[in-house]
């Protein structure tokens, strides 16, 4: 049980306080350089992080150039089946986009020129580019697309995303 200190005078709780500080000093100095070889190991790691992602977007950037991963229009025009999570799309930058909207399941828009069809799937999306539905809606032409971990997207034409499987990470 906790010591009932109403009866303890104040000289004698503040010689007991200036104790207790004293004490802590030492577990605070050592909590501190915890604390700071911490921080010094996770700046090493972000920036092996950054490092491997820089290198990761400089080999899809290389196998762009030599032509070694479709575009998105190249993909719905030979697609038979299959979903698009079995994908990883990159803008001609070498960054990773996902496809739709931040926050929704990925869909790609397709239009008649009237209507607007949503492809959840790269059957639907064959089937609908099949028939001559272009990609987009009335008047926007062009595929969706976010950035992960961002509320930031625009769209994009069709042959600026190139796709690669998603296996390959």
């Amino acid at each position: 049980m906790a010591e009932d200190l109403t009866t303890v005078g104040g000289d004698e709780i503040e010689a007991r306080l200036t104790d207790v500080r004293a004490r802590m000093r030492p577990v605070e100095q050592k909590l501190a350089e915890l604390r700071a070889e911490r921080d010094v190991l996770l700046t090493e790691l972000r920036r092996r992080e950054r490092l491997a992602q820089r290198e990761r977007r400089a080999t899809v950037k290389e196998a762009m150039k030599a032509g070694e991963l479709p575009t998105f229009g190249e993909l719905i025009a030979s697609a038979e089946a299959g979903g698009f999570d079995d994908y990883r799309f990159h803008l001609k930058t070498g960054g990773e986009v996902r496809l739709g909207y931040p926050g929704s399941r990925p869909a790609v828009a397709f239009t008649d020129g009237k209507r607007v069809a949503q492809a959840r799937d790269l059957a639907q999306a064959a089937q609908l580019y099949a028939t001559g539905w272009e990609l987009g809606s009335p008047g926007r032409p062009g595929v969706r697309v976010h950035f992960p971990g961002t509320r930031q997207e625009k769209l994009v034409e069709p042959d600026e995303v190139h796709v690669r499987p998603a296996h390959d990470d």
